[in-house]
């Protein structure tokens, strides 16, 4: 569904300001949008994630453990699938937050994947630079993530960084050589100018919405403090996948708003096509770093 046609109807959430801005940039960022029974919640399970990931000594189907994780300090850098590890994360992603999804996909919404990210100030917690859709692709960028931060998150929490506009420029190549790394290589990454980036910080309770075409990465965390944010990604229904999911929960693909359509709309931009995920995908992290899968 175009933009125009997505900004025709009345938005539930969102200022009509707010879904314009996103529109003409890739992003936006909402303050204090969620209600704060709601937030007290999500922080609850947290909690519980933390304590079942001491458990763990290797990355799994649940848990994705950085370096040096152990049960004493551990290095969590993603709960895979929160939406099937609590039903809290599920009734999150189907409840307000697809109303936000809705603002800005149209009426009918699509379910893709869930995820919940840590930093953990240990040298090893940024994100490189990168585009999300190379890894999903699609019929139509009508496709972004929500991310809510569960902590107050400043410059020294390892915030999101987006360039503007850059949803509107071309797709980065993710491979290098045969290898597919999930980030821009140097060459290309060091093109980039720092000076245009846009820092996305906010309370706890905020969100922000990328589109997957949005360049963006995140410093490393210079808090004692873990930083989780928990990440949504929508689909308008009319955006079709064309290869495997990378990693589906039993939610992937579902309805969450409207009704199923049955003609997919094609954007003619093409799009990089990621390696074989049939077989299972581990995380961005182990990607960008070079661990086996």
């Amino acid at each position: 569904m175009t933009p125009e046609k997505v900004l025709s109807y009345s938005p539930q959430v969102l200022t009509q300001a707010q879904r314009e801005d996103y529109f003409e940039n890739g992003y936006i960022k909402v303050e204090n949008l969620i209600p704060e029974e709601t937030l007290i919640e999500l922080q609850g399970v947290i909690a519980k994630v933390l304590d079942e990931s001491r458990k763990e000594t290797k990355s799994g189907s649940i848990f994705d453990l950085g370096p040096g994780h152990s049960s004493e300090i551990p290095v969590l850098r993603r709960l895979k699938k929160p939406d099937d590890y609590d039903e809290v994360f599920w009734n999150f992603a189907s409840g307000l937050i697809a109303d936000v999804a809705a603002d800005l996909a149209g009426p009918d919404v699509v379910f893709h994947h869930s995820k919940l990210n840590f930093k953990w100030n240990d040298g090893n917690d940024d994100v490189k630079w990168h585009q999300d859709v190379q890894f999903f692709p699609h019929t139509n960028y009508n496709v972004f993530t929500i991310g809510c931060y569960l902590n107050d998150t400043g410059m020294k929490n390892g915030p999101l960084g987006v360039i503007p506009g850059s949803h509107q420029e071309k797709l980065y190549d993710l491979y290098h050589g045969e290898d597919w790394t999930g980030c821009l290589n140097d060459a290309d990454a060091d093109s980039l100018s720092m000076k245009d980036v846009e820092y996305l910080t906010g309370g706890a309770g905020s969100i922000t919405i990328h589109n997957c075409r949005t360049l963006h990465f995140s410093p490393p965390s210079q808090s004692v403090e873990p930083r989780p944010l928990l990440l949504n990604c929508y689909t308008s229904a009319d955006a079709k996948p064309y290869t495997p999911h990378p990693d589906p929960s039993s939610h992937a693909f579902s309805l969450v708003r409207g009704n199923p359509v049955r003609w997919a709309d094609h954007d003619p931009r093409p799009c990089l096509i990621p390696p074989d995920w049939s077989a299972g995908y581990t995380s961005i992290f182990a990607a960008q770093t070079g661990e086996n899968y």
